[in-house]
């Protein structure tokens, strides 16, 4: 029993020094989430008016009250939040209203259609929405198998039901909670030059 303890700390000592490089870490998800929010930002100013009328109306649209200025915070957030992440500025601070956006996206577009942002009928958390959609798959399939060029077709990748459940805004806001306690990471960001030149730590 003492050799193993002894050969696990060795091991744990030999891990520790992988902190050298623990940058990465919040670089990597810093990188991810840049093009994420650039294009969901960039999207909403390309069809900025067709926002604020979705943001607004409460029969095929979310509802909203204030839909302009809802529709502004929300792409502002998404476009500044990219750069801020993207050169590691004021992160921490940027995290919490692009977490706040992810939330409101979860509650108000994606919860109702349960986990899965692609329809997979064998995967868990199956809902009774995702099992049809392989029918309906399967019948599409075989539209374009007699219709069309199906090699062609799928020679870029296979053809999916989009189920748009709240599998990638929970993966981002989980991204963004990380970011929030971690910070833009060591060397690789301007919070991080910053702190070292003007901020004083006891």
């Amino acid at each position: 029993m003492t050799k193993i303890v002894y050969w696990l700390s060795i091991l744990h000592g030999r891990l520790d020094t992988s902190r050298a490089i623990d940058f990465l870490g919040p670089l990597a998800l810093r990188l991810y989430l840049v093009p994420v929010f650039w294009m969901a930002g960039t999207h909403k100013l390309d069809g900025f008016d067709g926002i604020v009328d979705w943001f607004g109306n409460d029969q095929w649209g979310l509802g909203l009250p204030f839909p302009l200025a809802l529709a502004v915070l929300a792409t502002a957030t998404e476009l500044v939040g990219a750069i801020f992440l993207a050169i590691g500025f004021a992160t921490r601070y940027i995290a919490l209203p692009l977490m706040f956006t992810m939330i409101i996206a979860i509650g108000t577009v994606h919860w109702q259609y349960g986990w899965q942002a692609i329809a997979d009928p064998g995967a868990p958390f199956a809902t009774e929405r995702v099992r049809e959609s392989s029918e309906k798959l399967a019948e599409a399939k075989a539209i374009l198998k007699e219709h069309g060029d199906y090699s062609q077709l799928t020679s870029s990748g296979n053809f999916v039901v989009l189920n748009n459940g709240i599998e990638f805004g929970a993966t981002y806001l989980i991204m963004l909670l990380m970011l929030f306690f971690s910070g833009a990471g060591r060397f690789a960001s301007v919070d991080y030059w910053i702190h070292r030149r003007f901020l004083v730590t006891e």
